[in-house]
């Protein structure tokens, strides 16, 4: 009888887990918010790099840029569960097309960066909006549905968008340079974790605040690496700068698919 209930108790949590759909994005951990920091600076430089080092032009880099992110958001659409790989090569992606939507409005079509910012701000607040409305949660913990996980990647987007404009605004327009915009908005991310920590602010507020905000502050960074010393930046380059990025890129996926992997084999031995 005393070895009939742990056993029994087993059989039971496998079917259990079975019956919660598997998030098909990742957990927020630190890896997390290490690679979305360097996936946003390596969209910021590989952008200006295909535009102006290659020649290819803000039209064409939009085109080719956005036709291999439609096929690489169609492959994470496919996967039924988080797959390291396919994510963060999508979220890489969706920096660049982000990143390319604002500078085609203030460079091809002459719009503003006051109401880029307004209008992306606004476009985000409604997907927020509607995505509460249909789904009755903004939770990231619960992407395991297709509108679901359409919601996430649209809000994700129009974050990369609206980061964009608030980094060049503060940046450009209000000329503070590349190195004090990446530190006020570094102080500002602290402030925003220090609130959720300790004064326990809404966990889902926190988190999208900080999402939008690695943007403009990965940008920064990754200016201040890439751009002339005569443009206020250390003269790296854009090639050298985005191949940094996408290594510690690749290698930091390669560690999470890894640890993944070794969850699921405890899971399947646990199980059996």
């Amino acid at each position: 009888m005393t070895s009939a209930t742990p056993r029994s108790s087993l059989a039971i949590e496998p079917f259990e887990v079975a019956a919660t759909p598997p998030s098909r994005v990742p957990e927020v951990t630190v890896d997390f918010w290490l690679i979305k920091l360097m996936a946003v600076t390596m969209g910021e430089t590989a952008a200006d790099y295909l535009a102006v080092n290659l020649g290819l032009g803000l039209t064409a880099t939009s085109l080719i840029m956005g036709a291999i992110f439609a096929l690489a958001l169609a492959l994470q659409f496919r996967q039924r569960r988080y797959v390291p790989s396919v994510y963060w090569a999508t979220v890489v992606l969706v920096s660049i097309v982000g990143t390319l939507v604002t500078d085609n409005l203030v460079d091809n079509f002459g719009v503003t960066l006051p109401t880029t910012t307004i209008v992306f701000s606004i476009a985000l607040a409604a997907t927020f909006a509607v995505w509460a409305a249909v789904e009755k949660t903004l939770s990231i913990h619960t992407i395991y549905s297709f509108r679901r996980e359409a919601f996430y990647w649209l809000a994700i987007l129009f974050t990369f968008s609206l980061g964009t404009s608030v980094g060049d605004l503060v940046a450009e327009t209000f000329s503070l340079g590349y190195l004090t915009t990446g530190v006020l908005f570094g102080a500002i991310i602290a402030a925003i974790a220090f609130a959720y920590y300790v004064f326990r602010v809404n966990a889902i507020l926190a988190f999208w605040l900080a999402y939008i905000l690695t943007r403009p502050l990965g940008a920064s960074f990754g200016d201040l690496l890439s751009q002339p010393r005569e443009y206020g930046g250390l003269g790296f380059g854009t090639v050298v700068t985005s191949l940094i990025f996408l290594g510690s890129i690749v290698a930091i996926v390669a560690y999470a698919t890894l640890r993944q992997a070794n969850r699921e084999e405890t899971a399947v031995a646990w199980a059996e």
